[in-house]
């Protein structure tokens, strides 16, 4: 589907002609398909090119009311979400998890006919918890966009990245992936996993042992334990967070330690093919998983690209979602 043929000026843009996916709910990219994750991708180019412009605003969302409901701290995904429903002309409301009842022991499932009572029209969820966003969108009337979920998913991150490596001009289908770190508790290293692979990327997963996913027979990937292997003629590097509020049972090196064996710097990077693209989700833990320097390398670092790419992926995915 191509939709400059159609939608060429903004008044002519409105969600009755973008296209729909084929989910009810945005909880997971295992439910995607490729034609939903490619529908997606072109939505937020129709986006980005217009959130370079000085009038950002494409109001089709105007009047809806879209709630952030994020049992997580978040900086980066909370931001987005807001900045790009906003863009939309919806009105976002963040819900304070601190001062709401469910710090007074109400339920989920009560916060969630809460909040049916209001008559959203999206909510986007964030929650530490495996199996929390199922049970609350299965009592809520509209849809629902998870912004991650315990180590299971993140799924607009996951479509945020795959639209940055496309953006770069890299095919899906032609490209080797090296995801490494954290894997073991990693949600983003999860869902790109998932999605890449559906798009028809190879996928390695390069980790210590200790942060070797227990379930790492159920991936069809290359597994490494070595850094400079891992990343040897790869056209993606995706470096991870060591995710520390997850970890109870991993007795960790120091940061000299694993820098030493697998922080990327420069030098390691020379492994990897000429025009590799770095990549990491944030927030960057400068000098532990990545070399600061290279981390502001514009030849080489596409992490800022993520971030802004992030704004057009999640105000496409509100507009493709919203009934």
């Amino acid at each position: 589907m191509v939709l400059y043929n159609i939608l060429i000026t903004k008044p002519m843009l409105t969600i009755n002609n973008l296209p729909k996916l084929s989910v009810q709910n945005l909880s997971s990219v295992k439910d995607l398909t490729k034609a939903d994750v490619m529908s997606i991708i072109e939505v937020a180019n129709l986006f980005k090119k217009n959130n370079k412009e000085k009038n950002k605003n494409i109001p089709i969302l105007n009047g809806r009311t879209i709630i952030n409901l994020f049992f997580e701290p978040s900086t980066r995904t909370l931001i987005s979400f807001e900045v790009a429903a906003k863009r939309l002309g919806a009105d976002m409301i963040n819900m304070n998890i601190e001062g709401s009842s469910l710090r007074k022991g109400e339920t989920l499932i009560d916060t969630a006919d809460t909040l049916n009572a209001m008559n959203p029209d999206l909510v986007i969820i964030r929650h530490g918890s495996s199996g929390s966003i199922k049970e609350i969108s299965s009592r809520l009337k509209c849809p629902i966009i998870s912004a991650g979920e315990g180590t299971e998913e993140h799924p607009t991150q996951a479509l945020l990245d795959a639209y940055t490596i496309q953006d770069n001009q890299k095919k899906f289908e032609e490209i080797t992936v090296s995801i490494c770190g954290d894997i073991e508790h990693s949600r983003v290293a999860r869902s790109n996993y998932h999605l890449l692979k559906k798009m028809g990327s190879k996928i390695r997963f390069v980790t210590p042992d200790y942060f070797k996913p227990k379930d790492l027979d159920s991936f069809d990937v290359e597994y490494f334990d070595n850094l400079e292997l891992g990343i040897e003629s790869a056209d993606i590097v995706m470096m991870l967070r060591i995710q520390k509020e997850r970890i109870n049972d991993v007795n960790l090196p120091s940061i000299d330690e694993y820098f030493k064996h697998f922080g990327l710097t420069h030098k390691k990077l020379t492994n990897a093919k000429k025009d590799v693209l770095v990549m990491h989700p944030g927030p960057i833990n400068r000098n532990i998983e990545i070399e600061s320097s290279l981390a502001d390398d514009l030849d080489k670092s596409v992490i800022n690209e993520q971030v802004e790419n992030g704004v057009a992926v999640r105000m496409a995915c509100l507009a493709v979602m919203v009934k």
